[in-house]
């Protein structure tokens, strides 16, 4: 029971350590990771149809 004590007071410590973001700073860096997931979205559903279409090409599908 100890050693549980000991945990949770040095979790509360190093939590208290933590420098949390601004509303501004989260909303940046959730705009950003958005579209970045938007754009490799795109990027890999374009290489997708390319391969797709040099595949069929290759083997007549």
């Amino acid at each position: 029971m100890e050693k549980i004590k000991k945990f949770l007071k040095e979790v509360l410590a190093e939590l208290r350590k933590v420098t949390w973001p601004t509303k501004d700073e989260l909303i940046g860096s959730t705009i950003v990771t958005i579209v970045v997931s938007i754009v490799v979205s795109v990027f890999i559903g374009v290489v997708d149809r390319i391969l797709t279409f040099i595949v069929k090409g290759i083997f007549g599908g």
